[in-house]
């Protein structure tokens, strides 16, 4: 099979792999003092478990998300552009350490930001 008609999601190695990088990203999000705020009174733990069904989804995975879903759990949040581009780059270099190669961080970062406008405060 040609490694690039395999998902990302199993190329990385399945949830096991995104768990761990999802963990990882909130370890950093939650030292990070833009993104800190945002997690106050949150359920880590629940939290981490819908961010790695949700960046499963984005790496090719079986979880998906509707971009009204995501409007309406981040309406609540005022999350700004500054906050959100802190937020792709914290989580582009947890992909870079957690070893991913370039094209499939690349491919993961633009289903990201496809999603700005679902994420963001409307002004």
């Amino acid at each position: 099979m040609n490694r690039r008609s395999e998902s990302i999601f199993l190329r990385v190695g399945g949830f096991s792999t995104v768990s761990r990088v999802v963990s990882d990203f909130y370890t950093r999000v939650l030292a990070d003092d833009v993104l800190r705020p945002y997690f106050r009174g949150i359920d880590m733990a629940t939290q981490i478990d819908h961010q790695t069904k949700f960046v499963a989804s984005l790496m090719g995975g079986p979880s998906s998300y509707t971009n009204e879903h995501l409007q309406r759990v981040h309406a609540r949040l005022g999350i700004d552009d500054h906050s959100f581009d802190q937020m792709t780059l914290v989580f582009r270099e947890t992909l870079e350490d957690h070893g991913l190669d370039e094209t499939d961080i690349g491919d993961v970062m633009r289903e990201i930001s496809a999603r700005r406008p679902s994420i963001i405060a409307t002004r």
